[in-house]
């Protein structure tokens, strides 16, 4: 009888995925992990709308890849001081509205889908007025979960005529 019990009490934690040494993240756990991504990537959109990168690089992994628009950045060292940081002191302003965004969390991952319209003012080359763009955006991430800390290690941005150019 008790090796019956034993073997119908080990096919239950089988069966639910579970086993000695192992935790199953729970609803608390899951809340956490999303509003620790929320916080990656609001910090990283706050900085763009301050126009600085500043405390932008420990936001991704040191292998991180970024693309853009088509295009293949590198990893987000290489998009920082070849294309992102060199182009924001080109703007006076970088503000984002209509902002959406869904994160799905799924140990070690956590997958966004984000949409926004950006408006970016741009510094005038001759001293008068600048330029304004506004475009329809979409982003997409990959943030893994190591030693506790989320890091983005994929990104990927692309954007349309929001017709009010």
């Amino acid at each position: 009888m008790k090796r019956i019990t034993l073997q119908i009490f080990l096919m239950a934690v089988f069966l639910t995925g579970t086993s000695f040494g192992q935790t199953n993240p729970n609803k608390e756990n899951l809340d956490q992990d999303r509003a620790a991504v929320l916080r990656i990537l609001e910090s990283y959109k706050e900085a763009l709308q301050n126009l600085t990168t500043e405390g932008t690089l420990e936001l991704f992994a040191e292998d991180s890849e970024v693309f853009e628009s088509g295009g293949v950045e590198g990893t987000y060292q290489h998009y920082l001081d070849h294309h992102i940081g060199p182009e924001l002191g080109h703007f006076n302003s970088f503000r984002f509205s209509d902002y959406t965004i869904e994160v799905k969390v799924e140990l070690p991952f956590a997958f966004t889908t984000e949409s926004y319209v950006y408006t970016i003012g741009l510094k005038s080359e001759n001293g008068g007025e600048g330029k304004t763009i506004s475009r329809k955006g979409v982003a997409t991430a990959i943030l893994k979960k190591t030693d506790g800390e989320w890091k983005i290690v994929k990104m990927h941005n692309s954007s349309r005529n929001n017709g009010k150019n």
